[in-house]
């Protein structure tokens, strides 16, 4: 399976007794697929899938599938603690139709590389679909490294990567040394150097508000291998690269970014807190030039061309 693009990881809109907002959820996939967006992944990070049941990951699974009916690729995140459940998310997944699952490290066991090794090839043979790894060890606890690749380079599955471990050191491992791996940009302040080395698709959570500057990025230096183009959109970015890496406060910011599009994004789950009103008020100022300094740039290119 070829990942190329932009991969939304979604969010799960929650109603304010924080149940699943099952028209909230299809009405953001209507809104990324209309979009432009080259795929949706669900159960990430940005879902808050560690905080919902397993019943309503299952059901989430199949509302995708419905949602999208076959306009969009679906990725399907099936972490957990134990291999046996994330086997049991895998299984899922390939019932529900999804085209590939995104598959992290099992957080807080602190496993080997070989053991992390026989977990991802435990949860390949349950499922039997294409993979994207999931190199985030800062929530995850475990750096993939060079051991773990080559074993699991054996089988053909492992076809993808989110490296989302901010260190340059690994992008330049996986660019190199693995190019069996697709690379995709998993660190949002960091996806031109991403493009530099040969990456080809960027899953990043700001594209749930504003998939067209994330996708002008991609087409600036991905389709046209213009990097002046691309600094120049990823200057304006930044200050909201720094917001949702480095303010502490990530999937509370998509959400209200969604809220700011017209789009229903709802509370956090617990133990998360809302924003306060002196962050949203900070976040919509970034956004809002964002969105401008961004228009001007794609407008100014366009009467170039």
């Amino acid at each position: 399976m070829r990942i190329e693009g932009i991969y939304s990881p979604i969010i799960t809109p929650y109603d304010p007794d924080f149940g699943i907002d099952r028209d909230g959820f299809a009405a953001q996939i209507e809104f990324l697929v209309g979009s432009g967006v080259h795929g949706i992944i669900l159960a990430g990070t940005t879902g808050e899938y560690y905080v919902q049941t397993r019943e309503e990951r299952i059901e989430l699974m199949r509302l995708a599938i419905d949602a999208i009916g076959g306009r969009l690729p679906l990725i399907v995140g099936v972490g957990g603690i134990r291999t046996e459940d994330c086997m049991t998310y895998a299984e899922a997944a390939a019932e529900a139709g999804a085209d590939m699952i995104l598959l992290g490290s099992p957080y807080y066991a602190l496993p080997t590389q070989r053991e992390l090794a026989r977990h991802a090839l435990a949860v390949d043979r349950a499922a039997g679909l294409p993979i994207m790894l999931y190199n985030y060890p800062a929530r995850m606890g475990v750096m993939m490294r060079a051991e773990f690749f080559d074993i699991v380079g054996r089988s053909a599955n492992f076809c993808a990567i989110k490296e989302s471990s901010g260190a340059i050191d690994q992008l330049h491992l996986l660019a190199r040394d693995y190019p069996n791996i697709q690379l995709g940009c998993g660190v949002d302040d960091q996806a031109l150097e991403f493009f530099a080395w040969g990456a080809r698709s960027w899953i990043c959570a700001g594209s749930n508000f504003l998939p067209k500057e994330h996708i002008a990025l991609f087409e600036a230096c991905v389709i046209d291998g213009d990097f002046g183009a691309g600094r120049r959109i990823m200057s304006a970015m930044l200050p909201l690269m720094r917001v949702l890496e480095q303010g502490g406060k990530f999937v509370q910011s998509i959400k209200f970014g969604c809220e700011l599009a017209g789009l229903p994004g709802g509370p956090v789950r617990r133990p998360l807190d809302n924003l306060d009103q002196s962050e949203k008020r900070e976040l919509e100022q970034v956004i809002g030039t964002l969105r401008e300094s961004i228009a001007d740039l794609t407008d100014s290119a366009a009467v170039c061309r």
